[in-house]
């Protein structure tokens, strides 16, 4: 039996472009003086992540796939939150391969283990992250140096990011919703923080959700039920936004330190010998399109997150700590996080399931089925990352 949670359903026509085979080990890679130099000023940190995924209990040939740090965007180039400064991995005894789809800024690792031998597969990412900001009139100052003003969004471009999917639809309540948030909305930039400030004030954090969530807002708004985490919470507000004609986008990945800014529950906090184990630190973020300063980074389920985890635990609305969290996460994401993709309803190469709704988390499958992705201890996988110093 395949594991629903982990699952979506998409025509797999779409697969991903194949960008190379070996059977032991790949790198891609800008080389250690682009490494050394994005380290070095500008608020830059540099994180090494290294993901190890072993089946247990294969059965017949074995797959696994795994997300690699964010890929070349669409038109091109870095973020001016993240720098992938390469990505490294290996499968001693099995054939790899890379995929990719760049309007997603997608980029994964598949290993195809034989029958008999050992599946495993590791990855290895370095990033450069920095905090990120934007400055709105009339708001204090950014915590982080702002980007450049983007460029403007092309047609296409801005089609594809307010394209309905599976699990994000833009019609029905979803666009009922969305048109009565914003009622009162003048501007793109109302509408953003209409949806935003509707999102904190009427979802919570749902703590026996399974791992990030799945998304489906349709769901949510149907049944009334507004809790989850923040695949959720989060795609609703890209779903409202998407549905108000403000182009919007999921961002995934993986928190790979704790906080600097004073919040326990908005970091990776478990050391080892390694560094930090993030195995199960997962966190989808958003991004909402405005005309005037380009994407904005958004993420109000963090503010839930705030409101709920926070010692003492269980924050009001009202509470300094949650106030200054809700300001804050409007426009600005601390980068003690590396993201991996934009993807929704990523047909896995080669996989006899199903689409999985977005590649958060490792994937495996061997003749008996998809494993729970979900299930880190009897997958298994563990997930290490450790701050590189600077020169």
């Amino acid at each position: 039996m395949y594991n629903q949670s982990c699952m979506g359903h998409r025509n797999r026509r779409d697969f991903l472009r194949a960008a190379g085979v070996a059977p032991s080990i790949f790198a891609f890679s800008k080389g250690k003086a682009a490494l050394a130099q994005s380290a070095k000023g500008g608020g830059w940190r540099t994180f090494e992540v290294t993901t190890r995924v072993e089946v247990l209990k294969p059965s017949g040939v074995t797959r696994i796939w795994a997300p690699l740090a964010l890929g070349p965007l669409a038109p091109g180039g870095d973020t001016p939150y993240q720098r992938t400064l390469s990505n490294t991995f290996r499968s001693e005894e099995g054939a790899v391969r890379t995929f990719e789809s760049r309007a997603d800024a997608l980029k994964m690792v598949y290993a195809e283990i034989p029958a008999g031998a050992r599946p495993v597969l590791i990855v290895t990412s370095r990033i450069a992250t920095r905090d990120r900001a934007v400055n709105f009139s009339g708001r204090a100052a950014a915590p982080a140096p702002a980007p450049a003003p983007a460029p403007a969004m092309s047609g296409s471009e801005a089609k594809y990011w307010l394209r309905p999917t599976k699990l994000l639809p833009t019609d029905g309540i979803v666009k009922e919703r969305a048109a009565a948030i914003t009622s009162r909305a003048r501007t793109d930039g109302d509408k953003a923080r209409a949806i935003y400030e509707w999102i904190v004030e009427n979802t919570y954090r749902k703590p026996s959700t399974r791992g990030c969530g799945l998304g489906n807002i349709r769901f949510m708004l149907e049944s009334g039920d507004l809790g989850g985490k923040c695949a959720d919470l989060n795609a609703l507000y890209v779903g409202l936004a998407r549905a108000s004609g403000l182009p919007a986008r999921d961002v995934y990945g993986i928190r790979v330190a704790a906080s600097n800014l004073g919040y326990k529950s908005l970091g990776a906090s478990s050391m080892n010998v390694t560094g930090v184990n993030v195995t199960k630190a997962q966190h989808c973020r958003a991004e909402v399109y405005l005309g005037d300063v380009g994407w904005v980074p958004v993420d109000p389920a963090d503010v839930r997150k705030v409101m709920l985890e926070e010692p003492p635990g269980n924050r009001p609305l009202d509470d300094e700590m949650v106030k200054k969290a809700r300001a804050r996460l409007f426009g600005s994401w601390e980068m003690n996080w590396m993201a991996y993709n934009f993807a929704h309803d990523v047909a896995l190469p080669n996989s006899s399931g199903s689409p999985v709704e977005f590649l958060m988390y490792p994937q495996a499958e061997t003749a008996d089925g998809r494993l729970d992705c979900l299930d880190p201890d009897n997958f298994k996988y563990e997930i290490n990352s450790r701050e590189m110093e600077t020169a």
